[in-house]
């Protein structure tokens, strides 16, 4: 669900160590515009042709609270299509108001509404990652009109079933760690192993691997230059909680599974790493209730597959988007 600070955006925010110097991956805008939504304006960025035969895609952030940064190694695709970035009211370099009232599943997705009524916008791909995969589903359903396909990357689409997922995850690290995490859970503080260390070791399995590649120095000018704000922590706090494994904010109740029957599911693609947070079998739960829906696996990574298997992310977005253009 979130991004813990610099860190995990480090984590996501790899480029593709294969392209050359001056590939579009991690480059500035083509275009920088401001988006008055409710509660404020939003900053939105555009790179690639808007007019172009393929259709434009638009890229939604994790969180909540996160920002488009772990989206940088993606910008590549623009050569194809239009790829939109954008931070999400109260993050990054968007404005940051930090109203509760503002914190509320519809409003998120309205932003989705006015950056397309904003770019002119006819139909276009989502690809929402984590928090961004609930508001990509959420989209699709009220707006199939609009909807070239969603892809739901590294799957939240309902507390509950996040909840025993992660929870299940924990009986796969060593005893000592797992029992660490329990006991943080439990309001305890263990003896051998402290609450941070216990959760940077659940990060270090689920979302985060040790083997990713190291951030290139265009990676790092790119966050310096465009991460504005910034994470939210205040925001992620009270929308989900502590930790990935225990919810208490406003999300805590939150099930989007019912709308699995609402979409079109041969535009519904599903797509999380070997070792994600999302825990596959989960997945494949809301994959039988999507009939024509498809499911992709990133081998060897974890939620912050983007920036862990970039090449494999990359290739697998490109030839889903290009078959989905041409559905009617």
């Amino acid at each position: 669900m979130r991004w813990i600070a610099i860190a995990l955006a480090l984590l996501w925010a790899t480029p593709l160590a294969a392209q050359a110097d001056d590939a579009l991956d991690w480059s500035a805008p083509d275009r920088e515009l401001r988006v008055r939504v409710e509660g404020g304006e939003i900053w939105v960025r555009v790179n690639g042709d808007l007019d172009a035969e393929a259709e434009p895609a638009i890229f939604i952030h994790g969180g909540p609270g996160g920002n488009h940064l772990g989206f940088g190694g993606l910008i590549s695709m623009a050569d194809e299509r239009a790829v939109i970035l954008y931070d999400q009211l109260d993050s990054g370099m968007s404005d940051r108001p930090e109203d509760p009232a503002n914190w509320r599943v519809e409003r998120f997705v309205g932003e989705l509404e006015s950056i397309r009524q904003a770019l002119g916008i006819e139909r276009w791909h989502l690809v929402g990652h984590s928090w961004g995969a609930a508001l990509a589903l959420e989209y699709a359903a009220a707006y199939p009109q609009h909807t070239a396909s969603a892809v739901l990357a590294g799957t939240w689409i309902s507390t509950p079933h996040w909840i025993m997922g992660t929870n299940l995850l924990i009986n796969d690290l060593p005893d000592a760690t797992a029992a660490a995490i329990r006991a943080c859970i439990a309001g305890e503080t263990p003896s051998a192993m402290t609450c941070e260390d216990a959760d940077s070791a659940f990060y270090a399995n689920f979302n985060g691997r040790p083997d990713r590649p190291a951030p290139s120095a265009k990676m790092r000018a790119y966050m310096q230059h465009y991460r504005g704000e910034g994470w939210n922590a205040t925001v992620y706090n009270a929308m989900w909680g502590p930790s990935e494994y225990v919810a208490t904010g406003s999300l805590v109740t939150y099930d989007g599974t019912p709308l699995l029957s609402r979409v079109d599911g041969n535009r519904v693609l599903f797509m999380v790493g070997q070792y994600d947070e999302a825990q596959l079998d989960q997945v494949l739960d809301f994959v039988q209730l999507t009939p024509g829906s498809e499911l992709a696996v990133i081998p060897g990574g974890s939620h912050a597959f983007p920036g862990e298997r970039p090449v494999e992310t990359e290739a697998v977005l490109r030839a889903w988007l290009a078959r989905k253009d041409a559905v009617e």
